[in-house]
């Protein structure tokens, strides 16, 4: 078994444990739309820093912090009778940014796209870079033209077509 596993699994167990507390238990009104991300153990199972995302902005997001921290004994004790465990972890909650980094990422491509496309609209012989497949001919990625090795021309036969193959007379010679 790998080395990582336990931590794995223990931090999977107290996520969903956190999770149940503080939809059902925890009557803070300070904790708002709350949804833990992942909870990453360290290696001797002593401390769990756990993630987590709010909505709201960043007014929510400290009341939300400070209101974990308010019921971290309530959920350390939770999870230590829930979770089988020589010694409970102590708890660590953190705002989790990687949601917020993706969708940052998605606003920058999903620009680039649109100033692509007007680009495109202005100019379209602008449109294609330069490196990219179809930028000599302007012919769009996917439908340049096929070479001469992709297609066999059979006389008499259009390139769809299936051409007749040539039968062997009686003495195994070809006709």
């Amino acid at each position: 078994m790998a080395q990582g596993s336990r931590p794995d699994r223990v931090g999977e167990q107290i996520r969903q444990v956190v999770s149940e507390v503080v939809a059902h238990e925890v009557k803070d009104p300070g904790i708002g739309l709350v949804t833990f991300t992942r909870v990453k153990v360290s290696p001797d199972l002593q401390v769990a820093r756990i993630f987590y995302t709010t909505m709201g902005d960043e007014k929510a997001r400290r009341e939300t912090s400070k209101a974990l921290d308010r019921a971290t004994p309530f959920m350390r004790r939770q999870v230590a009778s829930r979770v089988r465990l020589r010694r409970v972890p102590e708890l660590h909650f953190q705002f989790d940014e990687t949601i917020e980094r993706q969708d940052r990422i998605e606003r920058i491509l999903l620009d680039l796209q649109r100033e692509r496309d007007e680009r495109a609209a202005a100019d379209p012989a602008s449109a294609f870079a330069p490196n990219e497949p179809g930028a000599s001919t302007g012919t769009p990625v996917g439908l340049e033209p096929a070479g001469p090795e992709s297609v066999e021309v059979v006389e008499g036969h259009a390139p769809d077509e299936a051409a007749p193959k040539p039968t062997a007379k009686a003495g195994g010679e070809p006709a």
